[in-house]
Formats: structure tokens, C-alpha cells, sequence
């Protein structure tokens, strides 16, 4: 069973940046699929960015341009840059992993985007 451990939330003003990192307790080398997702108050989870195998990171329009996924195999971890953040931007946000037999999600790391 992979565990995920998010970490890199917090608050920032309208246009900041932060990256959120999402550490696996197992290689990620040959995880099939990750990504992120949030779910702010009120709403529904919902997609951010994700991988499949090797193909390029897909991005939810909201995000698109100002999001970006990247991994590190060595320090099987993955990461969210979020630059140029809204306050439609705040929610807790979740990494997800794949490993061909199950869907595992971090706990969550709340965001948010506030003067």
C-alpha cells in the first residue's frame, strides 16, 4: 500500500506562488498514474493536473498556464508549482497514485489565496 504525505500549503496573497510537494513512502518509478486534485468548501473534489505513465501532465483549464506537475523518481516524489494563485484558488488540494491495483490519496494540504 503506498502512503502520501502532502506538504507546501498555506496562505498567500492574490498572484504568490507556492509549491506543494507530495511524498510517496515507495518508488514511483513505475507508478502508472498521479496527479493532483482539490476540493475547496462546499464543493466537490475535483480534477487539478495528472500523469499517465510517461505522457505529458494534463491540466484542468482553470489551472492551465499557471500550474505545473513535475516529479523526482529519486525522491519519489511529485510536486505542484502554482504560480500567479486566486482566491478562487483556495481548497485543500490531494495527491493521488496508481500503481496498476489501486487508487491511494494523500491527506491533503489546505491553500489558501487571501489579501
Amino acid at each position: 500500500q503506498v502512503q502520501l504525505v502532502e506538504s507546501g500549503g498555506g496562505l498567500v496573497q492574490p498572484g504568490g506562488s507556492l509549491r506543494l510537494s507530495c511524498a510517496a513512502s515507495e518508488s514511483i518509478s513505475s507508478i502508472r498514474a498521479m496527479g493532483w486534485a482539490r476540493q475547496a468548501p462546499g464543493k466537490q473534489r475535483e480534477f487539478v493536473t495528472g500523469v499517465i505513465m510517461d505522457t505529458q501532465a494534463n491540466y484542468a483549464e482553470s489551472v492551465k498556464g499557471r500550474f505545473t506537475f513535475s516529479r523526482d523518481n529519486a525522491k519519489n516524489t511529485i510536486y505542484l508549482q502554482m504560480n500567479s494563485l486566486k482566491p478562487e484558488d483556495t481548497a485543500v488540494y490531494y495527491c493521488n497514485m496508481h500503481d496498476g491495483r489501486a487508487l491511494y490519496w494523500g491527506q491533503g494540504t489546505q491553500v489558501t489565496v487571501s489579501s
